[in-house]
């Protein structure tokens, strides 16, 4: 093998590095998940919020109330139901 034949290969390597860390980064940028919504609307997923590497904090929303559940590998647990879809984004804003 000469010299050229060492370029090639680390051109290449660097070609097929760089598509895995763009790809990478399009999938954190834009998300993997797809839109969750009914067939009228009426229930979608407001949030999602990973809490370590194996649960998820997700806020759906069913007509005017929402739902905050924990998503595990084998279990669903429900921390807090009928939140008013309205008044949760206002005081969130008069926290802050």
């Amino acid at each position: 093998m000469d010299i050229l034949d060492y370029m090639r290969f680390l051109g290449a390597l660097v070609l097929i590095v760089g598509l895995i860390g763009g790809a990478a980064w399009a999938a954190k940028r834009f998300g993997l998940a797809p839109k969750v919504t009914g067939g009228n609307g009426r229930i979608g997923i407001v949030a999602v919020q990973s809490l370590d590497a194996r649960r998820k904090l997700v806020l759906v929303r069913r007509d005017d109330h929402e739902h905050l559940l924990v998503l595990g590998p084998t279990s669903e647990t429900v921390v807090e139901t009928g939140i008013l879809n309205g008044s949760s984004g206002q005081d969130l804003e008069r926290r802050s």
